[in-house]
């Protein structure tokens, strides 16, 4: 069997599933969880691993399920993921009352499509084809949030990463991968993409990384109105260290795409208190791991002043965040010609550099990754007018198009995945990757 024609038997079985991967979106859709919580949605996936008769393990950094199918030689893997948690959006109406997990980030979609690429792949008995296996692996934790509940795990010794990449390449979960490939879906405002009902896809090239942060301010508690003098107002601190950021906005070059933008989760006990204990969590974010500790500790200067301003006290706990993501060209291109070729090579473009983050910038420094941004969602991603407009494209054109560019990689001797490990040069080794996020880890005081 050619590749093209064994690329047309998976695109086949893959349409043929469209029911069946629909309605695991749609029940992923209806349980969100959080990271490092998501034991419904694991569940969901080792059925329908189990479904496939696929040899499946589980409790990847708590929560997640790899599956490795086998091809007629082992030569490399390429990995396909999917990522199981939430967001935190308690305003969208698929959110769930407790928690306000939402999936308003699409990634109940990804799950869906790495288990779409698995039933191509089996229905179509393409790995007797493929001189590679390929591992389907659902992980949790992208989303990095609840920062305080994180740390408390780190602190029970369950895990030491918050995101959940990071902590499976810790673990060595990734040792026995050579390159991953993953979606996400992304959202327009083109009203011609929204009328016709048909999104686009987006190549991803570059995002930013970030590290994060947990700041408490200390003062002295007093009554607000008979004897504020006596006091030290902690909340006042922390808004002199927010403003002196702010101060230092203009100093960050525009090349660099800094944000810093923190919420207050503790903001005093009483009103008729002084605030003597105020809480903050935040994101420094940029485009360079380089650029990333320089501003950091620029802002962490800045936060340190607030309190030295109003006589308080200041800790400051750097946690490793994610590193910004850069995508390989080649499996960019190979996944850019394949999607074309379903969805027309004019609605495939290059994304520009994106402010966010993800955690698969950590696995991008380690191995080749491409992560395309595929279309068919209106309103905004993390917001309560997210909704998928285009079914088709971002649950079975895009697993299409993936498994196609598998099939690029593996198939025969694995040529073209070789080609690709030999052009691509890592920015880190897992050594060195594990040293740079110990380097961020860190905790330091101004005061008492």
């Amino acid at each position: 069997m050619t590749k093209n024609e064994l690329k047309a038997k998976v695109c086949q079985a893959i349409a043929a599933r469209k029911q069946e991967i629909l309605a695991l979106g749609n029940a992923i859709y209806a349980e969100p969880e959080l990271g490092y919580k998501e034991t419904k949605t694991a569940a969901k996936v080792e059925a329908a691993f189990g479904s496939l008769g696929l040899d499946y393990s589980k409790g990847h950094a708590l929560t997640g399920v790899k599956a490795r199918m086998k091809g007629n030689a082992s030569k490399r893997t390429v990995a396909m993921l999917g990522e199981l948690d939430a967001i935190v959006c308690p305003d969208h109406p698929m959110a769930d009352p407790a928690s306000g997990a939402a999936h308003c980030c699409g990634h109940n979609v990804q799950i869906a499509a790495m288990v779409a690429v698995g039933m191509g792949l089996k229905d179509a008995g393409a790995m007797q084809h493929l001189g590679g296996d390929v591992v389907l692996f659902a992980v949790p934790a992208e989303e990095y949030v609840e920062i305080t509940y994180r740390n408390n795990l780190r602190e029970q010794g369950k895990i030491e990463y918050f995101g959940g990449k990071a902590e499976l390449i810790r673990l060595g979960d990734f040792d026995d991968v050579d390159m991953a490939l993953q979606m996400h879906v992304q959202t327009t405002a083109n009203q011609q993409e929204l009328d016709s009902g048909k999104g686009s896809v987006a190549l991803s090239s570059t995002s930013n990384g970030f590290i994060g942060k947990l700041v408490q301010y200390t003062g002295r508690a007093s009554h607000a109105a008979a004897a504020p003098d006596q006091g030290v107002n902690a909340l006042n601190a922390c808004m002199m260290g927010v403003m002196g950021v702010n101060a230092l906005r203009d100093t960050f070059k525009e090349s660099d795409y800094v944000r810093f933008h923190p919420i207050i989760t503790q903001g005093g006990d009483l009103v008729n208190v002084v605030p003597s204990d105020v809480r903050m969590e935040s994101y420094v974010r940029a485009a360079s791991t380089a650029a990333l500790k320089g501003y950091n500790e620029k802002i962490n200067r800045a936060l340190e002043a607030g309190a030295m301003a109003l006589g308080a006290g200041v800790k400051i706990q750097d946690l490793p965040g994610y590193l910004p993501l850069y995508n390989d060209t080649t499996l960019n291109d190979l996944f850019g010609a394949n999607a074309g070729a379903l969805v027309g090579e004019e609605k495939v473009v290059l994304s520009p550099h994106m402010s966010g983050s993800t955690d698969t910038g950590d696995l991008s420094h380690i191995m080749p990754v491409c992560h395309p941004w595929v279309g068919g969602c209106s309103g905004s991603l993390h917001a309560k007018n997210y909704a998928i407009f285009d079914e088709e494209l971002v649950y079975v054109q895009t697993a299409q198009a993936i498994a196609m560019t598998i099939i690029d990689l593996l198939y025969g001797e694995a040529e073209t995945a070789e080609l690709v490990l030999h052009n691509h040069k890592n920015l880190m080794s897992k050594a060195e990757y594990l040293t740079f996020m110990e380097s961020v880890n860190k905790t330091t005081t101004f005061g008492e």
